[in-house]
């Protein structure tokens, strides 16, 4: 037996377990279940509930769990030894500051540093800091987040690049790989929610260099169903490309649109079930 929590998958039960904790009803079809094909805003809750207690789920959401937010993919990129610009990683403010608290810490980079808050996807929460200035009025920010129970953040090197990322999404077995090019050339960050562009033809080499190192990236993790942004150094001779972050639920202009990802989506989770037996 198919079990689907997708709401556009049908399979041979399904049940839709959005906005709350999967129950008693959700775990007995879990264990009747041969598989499982899990919605992209699945809760950790139902994901580990599935991989308990049936040998095959799709996607995959294990490092999404276990390495979750910006630190955590951080980290996961340095657990796999995999290329990604030099980042520390602070759980609060009170691991930034020094014990005193009156001096900001020694910074290990230079301005202009790029700063992430541990939340957020598709270029949100992420900003270039080009001076002292900047970046107290930036902590004064993160304290105030703190207050309201967010916190966590990570700094990291700002790499020259021509001024565009490169998106891979990752859908089952399928690499579809396309730049994002801002039209305004001093903006930072390259989200096509912030007004970039799609260019899916350019420098084909670069796009097969990226596709494998996400590759390397989904063989280590397992890794099914995610957007991972990468970029590539402009300054000659430097190794390239470097990971910057993954996606788990990601834009679909990209890909053609919505539509277009749900067809692709389910060749794919057919695929998978075929693989199966």
């Amino acid at each position: 037996m198919i079990l689907s929590f997708h709401p556009i998958i049908t399979a041979d039960r399904n049940i839709i377990c959005a906005g709350r904790d999967p129950g008693k009803e959700e775990l007995d079809a879990i264990q009747q279940a041969n598989a499982v094909i899990l919605p992209q805003g699945c809760r950790r809750t139902l994901y580990e509930m599935a991989a308990a207690h049936c040998p095959h789920v799709f996607p995959n959401y294990a490092v999404k769990f276990k390495f979750p937010g910006k630190i955590g993919q951080a980290d996961l990129f340095a657990q796999c030894g995999l290329p990604c610009p030099r980042t520390e990683t602070f759980a609060s403010l009170d691991a930034f500051y020094p014990k005193n608290k009156s001096l900001r810490t020694a910074l290990n980079f230079n301005f202009p540093f790029v700063f992430k808050y541990d939340w957020g996807g598709e270029g949100d929460n992420v900003l270039r800091v080009d001076s002292p200035t900047e970046f107290d009025k930036l902590l004064e920010k993160t304290a105030a987040f703190e207050r309201t129970g967010q916190s966590g953040f990570l700094i990291q090197e700002f790499i020259p690049t021509d001024g565009r990322s490169l998106r891979i999404a990752v859908i089952g077995q399928k690499r579809i790989a396309y730049w994002r090019i801002p039209t305004d050339p001093n903006q930072f960050g390259t989200a096509l929610s912030k007004g970039a562009e799609i260019d899916p033809d350019s420098d084909p080499d670069k796009q097969a260099a990226g596709v494998r190192c996400v590759e390397q990236l989904c063989a280590k993790t397992g890794i099914n169903l995610a957007g991972i942004d990468l970029i590539f150094p402009e300054k000659a001779g430097t190794d390239g490309p470097l990971l910057l972050e993954i996606n788990y639920f990601f834009g679909r202009t990209g890909l053609g649109g919505s539509e277009r990802f749900y067809a692709l989506l389910e060749d794919e989770v057919g695929h998978w079930l075929t693989g199966l037996g």
